[in-house]
């Protein structure tokens, strides 16, 4: 079979930079597609560690200037793994190019840059131009079973929806003042960096949207030591040792959905003890589904249809090959972990392109989830006050 190649740039090579990274090695290899993705540059500021991640990470060569990356004929898709408040600049300019366009969630550090990143995406399509928002957890197999258990009505209506991903990197306040801790970089705090992951698997599980909030955010450490070099912020040029937090910490919310149901929301950065917890539960008048990602390729479901001495919460081992995206990987019982969510990532982005179809999530999607942290941002400020989330 003969593949066109859909020659990838991109831009950042940290943390998620490695994650994509691993996700455009790999996709060829475990699934089999119309394309085939080639790795021809990645971009970041130092010329140095540039070029060492390009050669740690399987790229063909380095760039150390986004808007000639973004220009190069020989790319066709800007793969976004930078701070949030480079994503619209990056991705308006590489839409404009005629590129597809990856970006990470959340889609923008505002609802203005996320309205202008979505009609420009919207203008793109026009010209068979592809984009899609980075939410990897929807590729989860057991959290993309979760989806279709759902639609397939075996929970019944939808009551109750509870959402909680905890971490606790930052519970130390001798944690230097990194850009996730600073507005004009990130945008918001837990809020945004992990509130918006749970904020849209539950808006995609349910396939209900958030229509209304009542929020409370805490920044629980306020001054942090400033890194060692950090844009401007350095100690040595301003004779700082210290600098604002500017973000929350910690926000919590309630929320009720489009459908009826009704939903609380924590994303916190100060749970002492939890790493990396994100626990998704949908009670329904027929049944209940329940999702931990420290068990990834577990799902919990309780069928309410069964006789009163068989009721109980089933494990669903979520590694058969009829579930999704787990023909590709290994025999039944063999689990897979959360790179693979970045690799269906880009599978199901190539297949689109491929297709000529609207891959999901959408700018669009995206946008939807920046209107709901806008409006938690807003009923926090106003101590709690109910505050509608606007319409896209």
């Amino acid at each position: 079979m003969n593949r066109s190649d859909v020659r990838v740039g991109m831009v950042g090579y940290a943390f998620m930079g490695s994650a994509h990274s691993q996700a455009w090695r790999t996709v060829n290899r475990a699934f089999d597609l119309p394309v085939r993705a080639r790795m021809v540059a990645v971009c970041g500021r130092d010329a140095t560690a540039v070029g060492a991640a390009a050669d740690r990470l399987g790229w063909e060569r380095s760039e150390t200037d986004w808007r000639a990356m973004v220009e190069r004929d020989d790319i066709d898709l800007v793969d976004i793994c930078v701070p949030g408040d480079l994503h619209a600049e990056i991705a308006l300019a590489a839409l404009s190019a005629g590129k597809h366009v990856l970006c990470e969630k959340p889609l923008a550090n505002t609802v203005d840059e996320a309205r202008a990143m979505v009609a420009a995406a919207d203008a793109a399509r026009k010209s068979g131009v592809r984009s899609m928002c980075g939410f990897n957890y929807r590729r989860v197999p057991a959290l993309a079973l979760m989806r279709d258990l759902v639609a397939a009505g075996r929970v019944g209506e939808i009551r109750h929806v509870r959402a909680a991903y905890l971490q606790d990197w930052i519970v130390d306040p001798q944690f230097p003042l990194v850009w996730r801790l600073r507005r004009e970089t990130a945008g918001s705090g837990a809020l945004g960096d992990i509130g918006a992951h749970i904020i849209d698997i539950t808006q995609y599980v349910t396939g209900q949207r958030i229509t209304g909030v009542s929020g409370l955010t805490e920044t629980f450490v306020k001054e942090r030591p400033l890194p060692a070099s950090s844009s401007g912020l350095s100690a040595a040029a301003s004779g700082a040792t210290t600098g604002p937090v500017t973000v929350d910490d910690a926000a919590l919310f309630l929320a009720r959905l489009s459908g009826g149901a009704i939903a609380t929301y924590e994303a916190t950065r100060f749970a002492t003890g939890r790493k990396n917890g994100m626990r998704i539960e949908i009670n329904g008048s027929a049944g209940s589904l329940a999702f931990d990602l420290e068990r990834l390729s577990e799902l919990e479901f309780y069928d309410a249809s069964r006789p009163a001495e068989e009721q109980g919460f089933t494990r669903i081992l979520v590694t058969e090959p009829q579930h999704p995206y787990m023909a590709a990987w290994w025999p039944p019982g063999h689990l897979i972990g959360y790179e693979h969510s970045f690799t269906h990532q880009v599978r199901d982005l190539l297949e689109a392109i491929a297709t000529g179809t609207d891959p999901q999530p959408s700018f669009s999607d995206g946008l939807g989830v920046q209107l709901v942290l806008d409006a938690v941002e807003r009923s926090a400020a106003a101590e709690g006050a109910w505050t509608h989330v606007e319409k896209e």
